[in-house]
């Protein structure tokens, strides 16, 4: 039987668990992070912390643990389900509430992780521009992994009746913010450019890691620019996988 983490407890997946008042459920007041697991080692835990921890300062969200409480959460919801390998979502609310926007003056949080299985390796995506909809790069909470993910559905949806995998979203001005759910970078002149925060990028964990270790730069792109690229690749906490081109 698969596990849930909440609030401190282990139940087990199929019971209810979050009230229906809980404002990350009625209004999307809340953040997550996606942590890969491998070999029972929680990946760059402590850049995923220090995310949370800087968007929840942001909110005004009390974070119930401290940093090494969210890695015993961690490891414990992944060791409570027999893995050694895992993709742990880790979800922070604002907690129950009555309705209306103000929230009460003393917020009782909820915590949530839930465990899956890491995804296999996947063949090159195809992408599209999307049309139907763009990123807000003026926006705060294009930097902040917010449990709203509309925009990523609405131009993921798009992608597949295209017959394309995803989707790039550019920003108010044209540039190339990031994938639906991904960072992306490009290799143009034998340089990796990925577009900067400023663009709307959401600060990913390995998108930082891969600005070290691939010694990439970040620099606003135009679609007319990744013409030029000789490989594309998109980057999420969970991995990379390659871009194949651009259709339509």
């Amino acid at each position: 039987m698969t596990m849930i983490w909440l609030n401190g407890e282990f139940l087990p997946a199929d019971r209810p668990a979050i009230l229906a008042n809980d404002r990350g459920f009625t209004l999307g007041d809340g953040l997550f992070e996606t942590i890969a697991v491998k070999a029972g080692v929680a990946l760059r835990m402590e850049a995923h912390c220090r995310r949370l921890r800087e968007g929840a300062d942001f909110l005004g969200l009390p974070v119930p643990l401290d940093d090494q409480g969210l890695t015993d959460a961690v490891m414990g919801i992944v060791g409570a389900n027999g893995l050694h390998d895992a993709a742990v979502r880790l979800t922070l609310t604002a907690g129950p509430a009555a309705r209306g926007l103000p929230r009460p003056a003393s917020l009782s949080p909820t915590l949530l992780l839930t465990v899956g299985t890491l995804p296999g390796e996947l063949p090159p995506a195809r992408l599209i521009i999307a049309r139907r909809t763009y990123r807000n790069e003026k926006s705060p909470f294009s930097r902040l992994k917010v449990t709203s993910y509309l925009d990523g559905i609405i131009a993921r949806n798009e992608a597949l009746a295209l017959g394309a995998d995803d989707a790039l979203l550019l920003n108010g001005n044209g540039h190339v913010a990031e994938a639906t759910a991904s960072n992306f970078f490009a290799l143009i002149e034998g340089q990796w450019v990925t577009p900067p925060v400023a663009d709307g990028a959401l600060p990913g964990t390995m998108r930082a890691s891969l600005l070290r270790s691939w010694n990439a730069v970040e620099r606003s792109l135009l679609p007319a620019d990744l013409d030029r690229a000789t490989e594309m690749m998109l980057t999420t906490a969970l991995g990379i996988r390659p871009v194949a081109g651009l259709i339509g």
